[in-house]
């Protein structure tokens, strides 16, 4: 895939009978690119079965005082380059325009000039879920959705259930068995129908096609519907409107799914094409973090295997992390591939480890897929793959709250 795949020039958008300030023009699939209505209802691609992306016209000049809305504190404040057509449909619960926070005790320790996290954990329902299904339940709604269904690894299952309870719309929710308690609760409260079955989440992914047979509810898991991915893009345009529109040197992520990852790379193309980056800047090297009991995206990259299509993966204390076969696979790769990335795995144990320093120096009460992160970025540091002069973001995606049932035995054991 070309860097022209997540953006660029495209034709005149026709004119629409809408109270829209959006300016999506067509979806595409990522695979051959063929174009598909950006109008009605769409899942996944018809002619390769793979995640549909979302175009915008990008050729008339908008300004970032033009496009942003200031006075709006979440996500929403770039509305121009999201696809809700009408305001009447937007579901809200105020995610987005989380804090970037330096971490000056960490880079003093260590010996980094610059480092920083963008804490994710103080999205609505704890992460940065929050986003993405804001968006995915407020186009599922615009496009006369009555139900969503989800298979999850906890924080998704949890923002699906809330903003779905927010819209009035049916919610089934499908995890492991193995879940902390803290996740399936509070989709019990949201009034969620859960389904509860031992495996992981491609196991949860079987159960939703069973239970969803016959079509009645939106399956929004991962990348099979267009929009979660345009929720977590807003990710890239605050890092860069936080940063005074430049852009860290590495970016460290936290892969599974790999809906961010993908979604910040594709904010970053699409600011290139608006020329709110120069087109030719240097962007972030993408660094994805894996667990070491479920790296799909590591061994494919490394050559082990050609893909994940047969990856048997196990569990982790980071739920989310635990994604032996995701669907963006191939996207994925290109990302690491453009922004002459890399994959990088890390146990149970070192995230524990990563999670109390963050803890202890930093206030910081970070997710295991946050710790995660910092275990990555010191080995990268000691192996002379990122230099103490770089700018260094880590993009923590949740509080660490709704774990305890997986990090207290292990960390008192």
């Amino acid at each position: 895939m070309s860097s022209g795949e997540f953006c660029v020039e495209l034709p005149a958008m026709t004119t629409l009978e809408t109270s829209t300030t959006s300016c999506l023009h067509a979806l595409h699939c990522a695979v051959c690119h063929a174009p598909h209505d950006a109008f009605t209802l769409q899942r996944v691609s018809n002619c390769c079965a793979q995640p549909l992306l979302a175009r915008y016209d990008l050729t008339a000049p908008r300004t970032r005082a033009e496009a942003i809305n200031p006075a709006d504190n979440s996500m929403w404040r770039y509305r121009a380059l999201l696809p809700l057509l009408d305001e009447a449909n937007l579901v809200t619960l105020g995610e987005g325009w989380t804090p970037l926070l330096p971490l000056p005790r960490l880079a003093a320790r260590h010996g980094f000039r610059s480092l920083l996290l963008k804490d994710e954990g103080q999205n609505p329902t704890g992460s940065f879920k929050a986003r993405g299904l804001s968006m995915a339940v407020s186009k599922a709604k615009e496009l006369g959705v009555t139900g969503c269904i989800i298979p999850t690894a906890g924080n998704a299952g949890v923002a699906l259930a809330a903003y779905c309870a927010r819209a009035g719309l049916r919610c089934v929710v499908v995890m492991p068995r193995h879940t902390p308690t803290a996740f399936k609760e509070e989709c019990y409260w949201y009034g969620a129908e859960v389904h509860l079955l031992d495996g992981l989440i491609n196991d949860c992914a079987a159960r939703v096609r069973e239970l969803n047979a016959a079509g009645e509810l939106l399956d929004v898991s991962t990348l099979k519907e267009p929009y979660r991915l345009e929720g977590k893009k807003t990710m890239g345009y605050e890092l860069a409107e936080q940063l005074n529109w430049t852009l860290p040197d590495v970016l460290l992520y936290p892969a599974g799914g790999g809906t961010g990852l993908i979604g910040i790379w594709k904010a970053l193309r699409e600011m290139q094409a608006l020329g709110w980056l120069p087109r030719h800047a240097k962007l972030p090297r993408m660094i994805a973090v894996q667990a070491a009991s479920c790296c799909p995206l590591v061994e494919t990259r490394a050559g082990r295997q050609p893909n994940c299509h047969a990856y048997v993966g196990r569990p982790s204390i980071a739920n989310g992390l635990a994604v032996p076969r995701p669907l963006g696979e191939a996207l994925m790769l290109n990302v690491l591939d453009e922004s002459n990335g890399l994959a990088l795995a890390i146990t149970d144990e070192q995230m524990l480890a990563s999670m109390r320093e963050l803890s202890h120096l930093e206030g910081l009460f970070v997710a295991p897929e946050g710790g995660a992160l910092w275990s990555a970025a010191l080995h990268l540091l000691h192996t002379g793959q990122i230099r103490p002069e770089e700018q260094i973001l880590l993009l923590n995606t949740g509080s660490a709250q709704k774990y305890l049932d997986n990090v207290l035995g292990r960390a008192n054991g």
